[in-house]
């Protein structure tokens, strides 16, 4: 059912591992999209320690731009790129809470929590013997990539999105070539950065964060 256009805001949060950022659209409040083959932890505590024998960079800065991680569900270690138990890499990388920190790059998979922890062995950062609580941006080595423009999945809600109605006066974010758990109702067709400047089709205004923080949403 094709939904009258408001002045309504619309705003979700949609969470990678665990509770992560803004990002989908709603009336009130938000959830995570369809992202059951995501991992559900966000405690990263498991660090190598640094060889000469291992590739440059590896085991520096845990998980810093551009290093990768394992496979996990509940825990993840930083591994070698080129090695066979690398599944995502770190786009972008902060300290602090999500909340509280920048966004991640719009195109991210999944973002990891990495709990401050003392090292009992091997060499951190700076040679205090703990690793700061901070999150990684991850992007996926191989397909599929949730965080990609329609993918159901991501951080945060982009361009070219889908949303479905959960029947609660909220939305949350699922694939949208239908292959979720959720068929479609709204896609996400531009970013600006007033809601005047969305084009009359807009149906449902969502809010995105960053520079151009309205979506406007149309049905699908």
């Amino acid at each position: 059912m094709r939904r009258v256009r408001t002045g309504v805001w619309a705003s979700a949060v949609a969470l990678a591992v665990a509770a992560s950022a803004l990002s989908g659209c709603q009336v009130l409040s938000g959830g995570a999209g369809d992202r059951s083959e995501e991992p559900t932890a966000t405690a990263v505590t498991a660090v190598t320690t640094t060889s000469p024998n291992l590739p440059s960079g590896y085991g520096t800065v845990f998980l810093g731009v551009d290093e990768c991680s394992s496979f996990g569900t509940t825990s993840f270690t930083e591994v070698p790129c080129v090695g066979e138990r690398a599944a995502a890499r770190v786009v972008a990388r902060h300290e602090g809470r999500v909340a509280q920190g920048p966004l991640c790059p719009p195109t991210t998979d999944f973002v990891l929590h990495i709990s401050e922890s003392r090292l009992t062995t091997g060499a951190d950062e700076d040679g205090d013997g703990s690793v700061p609580q901070g999150y990684a941006c991850m992007r996926k080595l191989q397909p599929p990539h949730p965080g990609d423009p329609g993918g159901g999945g991501g951080p945060r809600t982009i361009v070219g999105d889908c949303v479905y109605g959960t029947g609660r006066g909220e939305v949350r974010e699922t694939a949208c070539d239908g292959t979720g758990k959720h068929a479609p109702e709204y896609r996400v067709t531009a970013a600006v950065g007033t809601k005047s400047r969305c084009p009359d089709s807009t149906e449902l205004y969502v809010q995105l964060g960053g520079s151009k923080p309205v979506g406007c949403a149309v049905p699908v």
